[in-house]
């Protein structure tokens, strides 16, 4: 079988290209991106930019591949709150519009698409699971929720449509926004917390992601929606001062009144001044954990990094960076 991973030159692509290949299966990368990865000895990539349909159109789909949408932009780099609309929806809406209807008129209908936890927003029921109410806190949210939308429209017409809800990913080669967190325990600098840190932190391997995706096309691509997310997190004040410990730094934890940081943050949002996204620090101190349970009564899937052991990781990858030395991201757990 052919698999066609728009976006696969990403995060979670990069990752998933290469189980596919060792299941014995013909890839397709289609990205507007082409890193040097070892994989494309054996992959074809198809210069691809998903915000334009003559293009998506000319990946030449066909009738029985297997397609993943992993392309998307993301909430980092920070955007000011007037340009965010601009920055999410022609990629991560559009975009997956246009792949949709590509499939259709290919007569293909299996596609894994991936969305995110913050379409649910405030915490309402702990933990949180695949039917819990749905009310995005931003643009980068309700641009996947969008997305939701029109899946579930072309389910109706017959198509086979599995859709992940990842927590925050990490793995190796990307930081994002944990690399302001590096550099304040590098400088031995105090760590703010958004309230008391009580409540517990959810990453979610990239390695954890590319495997779901992989399950749910042998599984028959269900028409289900997965919360993807790490088991037993621990608590915000834990995982950062395990962070600090392994570090050798000096930082303390700084705990701090949530509601009262919330509205300092909202008010420099709306001076288009933001240090952090609002869909992050809104739910910062809340207990915002994926129940994860459904993937594995239906795909077989069970998270097998831990918190404690991904952010570790990571900061072993930001540490090797900055002293120029070259890590071996394909064999760390997570970043």
């Amino acid at each position: 079988m052919r698999h066609i991973i728009f976006g696969g030159d990403g995060f979670v692509g990069r990752h998933l290209a290469p189980k596919l290949l060792a299941d014995g299966q013909e890839v397709v990368v289609a990205d507007i991106a082409k890193s040097d990865l070892a994989h494309y000895r054996s992959v074809r990539h198809v210069p691809t930019d998903v915000t334009d349909p003559a293009s998506v159109a000319a990946v030449g789909i066909k009738p029985d591949d297997m397609v993943y949408n992993l392309s998307a932009k993301m909430l980092s780099p920070l955007q000011v709150r007037t340009k965010r609309h601009e920055f999410f929806y022609p990629v991560n809406y559009d975009g997956t519009k246009h792949i949709i209807e590509a499939m259709d008129k290919a007569g293909a209908p299996k596609l894994v698409h991936y969305t995110t936890d913050m379409i649910y927003g405030h915490t309402l029921t702990y933990p949180m699971t695949e039917e819990h109410p749905v009310a995005p806190l931003g643009e980068y949210g309700m641009s996947k929720w969008e997305t939701e939308q029109l899946a579930h429209q072309w389910r109706e017409r017959g198509m086979r449509i599995s859709l992940f809800r990842p927590r925050l990913i990490i793995g190796p080669g990307r930081l994002g926004i944990l690399e302001k967190l590096f550099k304040l325990i590098d400088w031995n600098l105090p760590v703010p917390m958004i309230g008391s840190g009580r409540n517990p932190y959810q990453f979610i391997s990239v390695f954890d992601c590319a495997e779901a995706a992989r399950l749910a096309w042998l599984g028959g691509v269900p028409n289900e929606a997965y919360n993807l997310g790490s088991l037993n997190p621990p608590p915000v004040r834990k995982l950062l001062g395990d962070l600090i410990r392994h570090a050798g730094s000096k930082s303390i934890l700084i705990p701090t009144p949530g509601w009262a940081v919330k509205r300092t943050l909202d008010l420099l949002d709306l001076m288009n001044m933001p240090i952090m996204d609002p869909e992050q620090y809104l739910i910062a101190d809340e207990e915002c954990v994926l129940d994860v349970s459904k993937g594995k009564r239906d795909l077989g899937w069970v998270p097998q990094y831990r918190d404690e052991d991904m952010l570790i990781a990571a900061y072993t990858e930001y540490r090797a960076k900055k002293e120029g030395r070259s890590g071996s991201p394909a064999h760390v757990p997570a970043e």
